[in-house]
């Protein structure tokens, strides 16, 4: 039977090589991976957003998917805490990543560790991450991390081994860890240790198993997280800031400090991690955009992350159904609609030059348009990356039995293409169905789609029940869209440039579609705005004559004059007031421009 482990034997065991600590590293990896459930159930600090086990992967699996150098010490750590910066995740795993990068830091170029250094580099590395922590709180992570620190210094000249350095200042994390307990007042009730703590511990035990053995089982590029089973997980009694918000921001212009102080009161459980060059922030607020604004000025966001931890609570204490919905931002669908049916949206992204923001969550209307009239470049747009479907769907996967995803038409975005590779990994780990389903539609052409779909899972239908009704309701829906002018349909690449000007010289107005193969096309063009919106209260009245209308939505970009009169004609037209009239998304106004209105109807 063939041996799949990696066997690192050391000749000097007082020094530390490049190779031991890497490979120690991949260990700790392992032992979070088995843990990553268990964490998310016992994390009730300081949100139970039931996350940080999944954080701490991410943290790992960055590690994991880098290539790192194994020969010199420094340069090994310093790449260690580099993976990991990139990769953390949450309060833990951004913690976590700002220990390393003080180690590595504070580690002279050697090749090989002394206990004596080590210790001095690690007892170093806990001040990098209390500096970190806008408002550091004992009986957490960070408490753990530094007793374990001061015992390695106790220790450090009386132990001639790394092996058993490593296993002695267990003992003293893990009589920490049980000590949170006590320290901490939610976890005294909840009767549970600091979830990102456990992580470091766990995250210790594996580094021992190594020293011990020398040997580590084989990663995988991406591991077969076995789940286990759920048991009850303990409410927070208060979010007191709803998005948990994260960014990664290079060629900083700003010191650590003066950008602590211009973002310290947009929330709370504020972390910055990093370098000068590099820093990871970590913050809880109820304003994700407003703080994106000010990021923006102060160098290039490369990483950004919006949880919404209201939507996470109220899975845990009050889940409408064990059927996931999930969608993207095209879909324009209002948020009181997002929170009755618990629908979970992943984001596209609009990108400014090398800036760029996640479509409704961190970029708002509002500053689109300043950024739009101020940028020298036009800005484009990107689908979701397959990471982040990947993420996504292995939280989803914990909490449901099954998970029905419903996109933007793949002829305009590759964002079912990657939900569906993402969605048929995590169904091979998890052994849950997935559906991942082209709409052929956008904005409110898809999110009546999804709507009818909430609907059914509200009534009682199985999720193939629902699956099997899609393509009827896709045949039923009706796009229609009008724009004020071609010129940013030239802009985006949507339209060819000869025929933009020569409309824009004739004041010619498109009326576009959505067909059923889920491309874009023009039914017909008037002179003038005015005679293009006749055009489309005449095709909803057609459609009126000869079918009962379900539902039907209208979207404007920058346009609530238009929107309002579509809404009082339509009104009249239908016998109903539209299901909801919103700003469309920042997506559909890159493409189309300023002044577009987008009418969705939904045929019964």
């Amino acid at each position: 039977m063939q041996n799949n482990n990696i066997i690192i034997q050391s000749s000097q065991p007082d020094l530390l090589s490049g190779k031991q600590l890497y490979y120690s590293f991949l260990a700790g990896a392992q032992r979070i991976f088995d843990y990553q459930n268990y964490l998310n159930k016992i994390n009730v600090f300081p949100v139970a957003d039931a996350d940080t086990g999944t954080n701490l992967a991410s943290t790992m699996q960055s590690i994991i998917d880098t290539a790192i150098p194994t020969k010199n010490l420094k340069q090994t750590a310093t790449a260690l805490a580099d993976a990991a910066l990139v990769g953390a995740r949450g309060n833990s795993g951004i913690i976590f990543a700002q220990f390393l990068y003080g180690f590595g830091n504070e580690i002279k170029n050697e090749e090989n560790l002394s206990i004596r250094n080590f210790s001095l580099s690690i007892n170093k590395a806990v001040e990098y991450a209390y500096e970190a922590i806008a408002n550091p709180v004992e009986g957490t992570m960070i408490t753990v991390i530094k007793e374990w620190a001061e015992s390695i210094n106790l220790l450090k000249d009386k132990i001639d081994t790394f092996q058993k350095l490593i296993t002695d200042s267990y003992q003293k994390a893990k009589q920490s860890l049980a000590e949170t307990t006590q320290k901490l007042e939610v976890l005294a009730k909840a009767n549970v240790v600091d979830a990102g703590a456990k992580g470091f511990v766990v995250f210790l035990e594996g580094m021992i198993d190594f020293f011990k053995h020398g040997e580590i089982k084989k990663v995988l590029p991406i591991r077969n997280i076995v789940k286990t089973e759920m048991f009850d997980i303990i409410s927070h009694d208060e979010i007191t800031f709803r998005y948990c918000t994260e960014a990664m921001i290079m060629d900083v212009n700003i010191d650590k400090e003066k950008l602590k102080s211009r973002i310290e009161s947009f929330g709370d459980s504020l972390v910055i991690a990093g370098s000068k060059s590099k820093l990871r922030i970590h913050i809880h607020t109820d304003n994700p955009a407003e703080l994106f604004e000010i990021l923006y000025k102060h160098g290039t966001i490369t990483y950004q992350k919006v949880d919404d931890m209201v939507m996470q609570n109220d899975l845990v204490e009050n889940q409408v159904s064990k059927i996931g919905l999930l969608t993207d931002s095209t879909s324009d669908i209002p948020q009181e609609i997002i929170e009755k049916y618990q629908i979970h949206v992943v984001p596209l992204s609009v990108h400014f030059g090398r800036n760029y923001f996640l479509d409704r969550a961190t970029i708002t209307h509002k500053s689109f348009f300043n950024l739009l009239n101020k940028s020298k470049e036009y800005p484009s747009t990107a689908q979701p990356a397959y990471k982040d479907f990947y993420n996504k769907y292995n939280y989803l996967s914990s909490i449901y039995d099954s998970v029905l995803s419903i996109h933007i038409s793949k002829e305009m975005s590759g964002t079912w293409s990657n939900s569906s590779k993402a969605a048929h990994v995590v169904a091979n780990q998890t052994n849950k169905i997935f559906n991942v389903i082209n709409s052929k539609r956008i904005t409110g052409g898809l999110g009546l789609i999804i709507l009818r779909a909430a609907k059914e899972i509200e009534n009682g239908a199985s999720q193939q029940e629902i699956a099997n009704k899609i393509d009827s309701w896709i045949k039923k829906s009706r796009i229609f869209v009008t724009a004020k002018t071609m010129k940013y349909m030239v802009k985006s690449g949507r339209l060819n440039p000869v025929k933009g000007a020569i409309g824009n010289f004739l004041n010619l107005k498109p009326l576009i579609t959505v067909n059923d193969t889920g491309k874009t096309e023009a039914l017909q063009k008037s002179f003038g705005e005015r005679g293009c919106m006749k055009q489309l209260v005449n095709r909803v009245i057609k459609l009126s004559r000869e079918n009962e209308i379900l539902d039907y939505t209208i979207s404007h970009v920058n346009n609530p004059l238009s929107a309002k009169w579509y809404a009082e004609q339509l009104e009249e037209i239908i016998g109903k007031k539209p299901t909801w009239i919103n700003e469309a998304t920042p997506v559909l106004g890159v493409n189309v421009g300023p002044g577009t209105i987008a009418v969705s109807v939904m045929l019964k």
